[in-house]
Order: C-alpha cells, then sequence, then structure tokens
C-alpha cells in the first residue's frame, strides 16, 4: 500500500493486471490531503503512548495555556467543519471513516446496511467532490487552457499597422 493513504483508498488506487484502477490519481491525491488534515487536526488514532503535555494536559515546560489546541490544528479542525457543511452528507460520513479514522470498507457497508461493494462507489463518488473542492481534476490543465496572466499592462504596438492600397 503507499505510504500515507488509507488501506482502502491504497487497495483501490493499485492497478490491476486486467483493469485500470478504480480510484484515479486525483481521487487518491484528495484522500491524502483529508488525511493531512486529520493529522493537523489531531483526530487520527495514536497507537503509541505520547508524553507529549499538550497531547496529557499535564504541566509544560513555561507553555503560558495548558490543554489548547495549536493554531494549527484549530485552523484544520474549522477545515473540516467546512468539508462537512460543503459535502453531501452521506459522503462527508464515509471520508471520515475512510480517511480520518482508517476504517476498511466492509465495515462501513455493515455498519450503514450498504449492499456489498456499495462503499467503493460511495467513497469514489466522495473523493470526486473532495478533488473539485480542492480543485484537481482527472485531466492537468496547463497555461493554454487559461488566460494568461502578467503584471505588464497592455501597451500600443512598436509600429502601427499601415494600409497597404
Amino acid at each position: 500500500m503507499s505510504e500515507g493513504l488509507p488501506e482502502a483508498v491504497g487497495r483501490l488506487a493499485a492497478a490491476r493486471r486486467d483493469s485500470a484502477p478504480f480510484l484515479l490519481p486525483h481521487h487518491v491525491e484528495a484522500a491524502r490531503r483529508l488525511m493531512q488534515v486529520f493529522e493537523r487536526a489531531r483526530l487520527r488514532q495514536r497507537v503509541t503512548m505520547s508524553y507529549d503535555p499538550t497531547r496529557t494536559g499535564g504541566r509544560g515546560s513555561g507553555s503560558p495555556v495548558q490543554g489548547t489546541l495549536s493554531a494549527s490544528a484549530a485552523d484544520a479542525r474549522k477545515h473540516l467543519a467546512d468539508l462537512a457543511v460543503a459535502m453531501p452528507a452521506e459522503c462527508w460520513a464515509v471520508l471520515f471513516d475512510i480517511c480520518g479514522l482508517d476504517r476498511g470498507l466492509q465495515d462501513v457497508e455493515l455498519e450503514r446496511d450498504w449492499p456489498r461493494r456499495g462503499g467503493k462507489l460511495v467513497l469514489r463518488i466522495a473523493l470526486s467532490h473532495l478533488a473539485a473542492h480542492y480543485g484537481l481534476d482527472a485531466e492537468a490543465r496547463g497555461r493554454e487552457a487559461q488566460r494568461q496572466r502578467h503584471w505588464l499592462p497592455e501597451r500600443a504596438p512598436m509600429f502601427p499597422p499601415t494600409e497597404a492600397s
């Protein structure tokens, strides 16, 4: 599996011998970005013990405010709240379970009483919404697709056009 991805996303993004991968690269990048936001928000599960005073709530070395989130974690939580409002409810719930809690697709399908393999379709739709939110697309577009931007104002041509008779 790919490092920094939920197991379900990594499995669905892997190329198979007989067919193309189910998730496209822009879906995978959207999932990776969402996982990074969950990491910054400190909502991901920890496997090992941490003696960091900001996590345990103990007294630290000279920190005036104990038990509060860092500005980065608070911003990440606000970003997650904004995403939850912007996306359809079922899509957000699947993204939260898969990318936030690193749960498996089968667990999500059983919990929601969905048909088998229905979770991967909802996950793909949710990742498409998320990729669109992040401005990611399946096809890269370069400068020729956009209007050129520059800091110089338009100037008159050096040699005015002459009328040929």
